[in-house]
């Protein structure tokens, strides 16, 4: 891939982080578009729900952590996790019910977790990560470590009652949380103008004395810079954040749901603000990689989502006598 030189700076990052941030993007876009086709072929068991439109929040925000940093996500998580680092071959095996995945196939799409990169798991129960997380922070904490936790949930979570205890408690400790809150606006159907009178949920913050920010969620700069600056904050002691990006979720609350409570139109104006088309056309306008370059990327990163999927079929199934193990921690 031909790109500017390794040390040119635009937007005020390196080349490198600029082109990982869009690797990062094409491989959640990639890895969910495949799931999607593989679980209305009937290869993968449950309900899948989809990130696509969302991909600028995950890798903005977790480009933002160290590797020791922790994450909590939500029933739709796959993309907080990939942009975490997990790996998309144990990910796809755990979609597949199988062994090799990370939770030996008992997981499945909503409860994925990988300790060893700091993802505390994706939680089905809405607004489940967030007393997770905080708890979390408050580990580090005592542990007088730095590391920061990223609580990563819904527009729908922030009206549940662990929302506002786990800001308060937050606050209260002066805990390093960054609270994420991917506002696709709606929470699974339900339109978040019929759910909350407030124009942004990021207003909320000020409830508990911590600093609130909205962010446009389709920019991937954006969001990383917004949330870098929490990061920051919170590892240097100064307590929690919460972050409202503003984002839109492609296909309906899960795969199959005929999303009759939005229009065409809504969803096409939203698709013309594509993440990473328009993070492609900003790299191009400054010159760190033209339009060939891009195309090469997306095709490696499908290669390395098909490879995920070969690792998954071929992987074993769990024993029966599996079932009894693992129950307990």
């Amino acid at each position: 891939m031909t790109v500017a030189a390794p040390d040119a700076s635009f937007f005020g990052l390196p080349t490198s982080s600029l082109l990982d941030l869009l690797r990062k993007m094409w491989e959640i876009r990639a890895f969910e578009e495949k799931a999607i086709e593989l679980f209305t072929a009937g290869e993968l068991p449950g309900f899948l729900h989809s990130q696509i439109g969302q991909e600028a929040v995950c890798a903005g925000t977790c480009a933002c952590l160290r590797a020791d940093d922790y994450i909590t996500s939500t029933h739709r998580g796959h993309g907080d996790l990939i942009a975490k680092g997990a790996r998309p071959d144990r990910m796809m095996a755990e979609l597949f019910g199988r062994e090799t995945g990370y939770c030996r196939g008992k997981g499945g799409s909503m409860h994925i977790l990988d300790f060893g990169r700091g993802v505390l798991g994706a939680n089905g129960i809405v607004g489940a990560g967030l007393p997770i997380g905080v708890g979390a922070a408050l580990s580090a904490l005592l542990r007088k470590t730095d590391q920061v936790c990223v609580c990563f949930f819904g527009d729908g979570a922030s009206n549940i009652g662990a929302f506002h205890e786990a800001l308060n408690l937050a606050s209260v400790w002066v805990l390093p949380v960054v609270f994420v809150c991917q506002n696709n606006d709606y929470a699974e159907s339900t339109p978040r103008r019929v759910q909350q009178t407030i124009a942004d949920i990021a207003a909320r913050a000020s409830s508990y004395d911590m600093p609130g920010e909205a962010v446009n969620g389709m920019d991937v700069l954006a969001v990383r810079e917004t949330v870098g600056e929490a990061v920051a904050r919170a590892r240097a002691g100064e307590g929690p954040t919460l972050v409202e990006a503003k984002t839109y979720r492609y296909m309906g609350h899960y795969i199959g749901d005929p999303g009759v409570y939005r229009t065409r139109e809504e969803v096409e104006d939203w698709r013309a603000r594509d993440p990473i088309a328009s993070f492609e056309a900003r790299l191009a306008g400054a010159g760190v990689l033209d339009a060939g370059d891009a195309r090469q990327l997306e095709a490696e990163l499908r290669r390395l989502v098909e490879d995920a999927v070969e690792f998954a079929r071929s992987s074993p199934d769990p024993m029966p006598e599996s079932a009894f193990e693992d129950v307990y921690a």
